[in-house]
């Protein structure tokens, strides 16, 4: 009895087979390898991340920036673009020369701190008092004073030699063990300590897609993001070749939503996030609802901290009551956690912890071959700079538990209130419910960049955000003090009621760019403009460089 005879009733089957008695089986074979073939590619292609409707838009603006008077009109506008930018970098640096060769001599001490004090007092905003959206999350002299003096020791260890410099291993550990600690870390927890919340979130990607593939034998990972998730994690994608399923988030709560990611939830997925709290609106995803689909489908669950990470963990002692988030949920595996945000360590020091050391190992990049010996690292960089791992411990001595929840308990007061009287302004609203330091503006009424805008006029900078439009205040420890909640309420009362009286003025200046970047269809070129704005990070004068090339310096 024929494959086909068993699985059809024995009519058809008969009627099948009589149809194709007279065909060879070569060509039998042919035609059902093609159509398995042909129908795998149809469900690869219908069934992606990203919608067939949005890759056939995609292909469609890429063939439309080949037509000659399309690329014209795009080089010309990339072209003022970075002039733009140009323009922006050299208003900003006018008043300090531009080092573009060594010079013959070195300069002395003196020299060189009057030149790096010129560089680093460049810019507009008032930092110190407040006037920015996270960026800088504590500032005090004694404290730097400490921290330079501990960096300066330990400026030249490097924990890749361990044999030589065991103190600054030491010192990690310790970071490692105490952050664990915090963050309810059982007997088999583990961490290490990496250069930022990019590294760290990389550092899981890696480490989940290699223990997927040696454990489960998954080839094509996928992971499972809620659109609100950090984008260090589709850089992760990018990197490490996994295929991402974004979630959406609801519109009011702006948290995951968590019968979407059931549903994404595959064979081939690798792990699932969820943000404590998320960047743009400061929410905090179901951690508990997470973990236990974590749980149910054996998939590791990491619990994103880095930007509030040193808030939560001592909020409870702070008198701020939220829902379990950490190790304290069997299905949490890993936490990404920064100690240069609120944890108050320079900047470059940052924590991936793990809730058992198998899922540590997988992120480890080990070579037994290599003629120079056997060569392990546990992060993406070999040597590391043992400064900042001094000076991060140096910091976390400094304050103690105390400290940190005095802190906490200032920063997420002056949150609250700053959130309660924006609350009552008329024409704004707050997206979500935050639970940490940041607060997300919105408005009905006017485009929300217009406040934007006018703030910064008045020497405010705040974070934009997109999809929808909106804009946020990240709450620092500098905005703790005496006056500066009161004064940013102030500011934005008044100019809400200006914005009132013209609700339909358009969005102007710098803002409006951005207001009509994310308006544009092809992305593509929005990434392109994004490109040229790096490329204006690393803007050097031209006429100077000529004169280098011809030789006339």
């Amino acid at each position: 009895m024929s494959v086909i005879q068993f699985n059809l009733p024995y009519a058809v089957s008969q009627g099948i087979n009589e149809r194709l008695s007279n065909v060879s089986p070569l060509k039998l074979i042919s035609i059902t390898a093609s159509t398995v073939l042909a129908g795998v590619w149809i469900w690869d292609f219908i069934f992606q991340p990203e919608s067939v409707y949005s890759r056939t838009k995609k292909y469609a603006f890429k063939l439309a920036r080949k037509i000659p008077c399309v690329a014209r009109k795009i080089d010309k506008e990339m072209q003022d673009i970075t002039k733009g930018f140009e323009k922006d970098v050299t208003h900003r640096c006018k008043s300090v020369p531009f080092n573009l060769t060594l010079n013959t001599k070195g300069k002395n001490k003196e020299e060189i701190i009057k030149e790096v004090s010129e560089n680093l007092n460049l810019g507009n905003f008032d930092w110190k008092n407040g006037f920015v959206s996270g960026t800088v999350y504590y500032y005090s002299e004694d404290l730097i004073d400490v921290l330079t003096k501990v960096y300066g020791l330990a400026s030249y260890t490097n924990p890749l030699h361990p044999d030589v410099f065991p103190g600054v291993n030491k010192m990690e550990a310790e970071v490692v063990r105490i952050v664990l600690n915090l963050f309810h870390g059982g007997p088999d927890s583990c961490g290490i300590m990496t250069s930022g919340g990019t590294e760290s979130i990389l550092m899981a990607c890696k480490a989940y897609r290699d223990y997927a593939r040696e454990e489960k034998g998954i080839t094509n990972p996928e992971m499972i993001l809620p659109r609100t998730a950090h984008p260090a994690f589709e850089k992760g994608a990018h990197y490490f070749g996994i295929q991402i399923k974004y979630i959406p988030v609801d519109s009011s709560s702006t948290q995951a939503i968590i019968k979407k990611v059931r549903k994404a939830i595959s064979s081939r997925t690798i792990m699932i996030v969820g943000s404590v709290p998320n960047y743009p609106y400061g929410t905090m995803d179901d951690m508990e609802a997470l973990a236990a689909l974590g749980l149910k489908y054996n998939i590791p669950v990491h619990a994103d901290c880095c930007l509030g990470g040193f808030l939560t963990a001592f909020m409870p002692a702070a008198g701020y009551n939220l829902p379990p988030f950490d190790f304290s949920l069997p299905g949490i595996t890993s936490i990404s956690v920064d100690t240069h945000k609120y944890g108050f360590a320079p900047k470059g020091s940052s924590l991936i912890l793990y809730s058992h050391s198998k899922y540590r190992h997988a992120q480890y990049c080990v070579t037994t071959d290599w003629p120079g010996g056997i060569y392990g690292s546990p992060a993406v960089s070999g040597s590391r700079a043992g400064g900042i791992i001094a000076a991060c411990w140096a910091t976390l001595m400094y304050f103690g538990m105390e400290g940190y929840v005095e802190s906490t308990r200032k920063i997420i007061k002056v949150t609250k209130y700053i959130e309660e009287e924006l609350r009552k302004v008329e024409g704004i609203f707050i997206f979500g419910q935050p639970v940490t330091s940041v607060i997300a503006l919105g408005s009905n009424n006017f485009h929300i960049y217009r406040l934007s805008e006018q703030l910064n006029d008045r020497g405010w900078n705040l974070n934009p955000l997109q999809f929808p439009s909106g804009i946020h205040l990240c709450v620092t420890h500098i905005h703790t003090q005496d006056g500066v909640a009161d004064h940013f309420l102030n500011d934005v009362k008044e100019v809400v009621k200006e914005l009132l009286k013209t609700p339909d003025v358009k969005v102007e200046g710098k803002m409006a760019v951005y207001g009509m970047s994310h308006k544009i269809p092809d992305r593509t070129i929005v990434a392109d403009f994004t490109r040229l704005y790096i490329d204006s990070m690393y803007y050097t004068p031209k006429d100077e460089l000529k004169k280098i090339t011809n030789g006339e310096v």
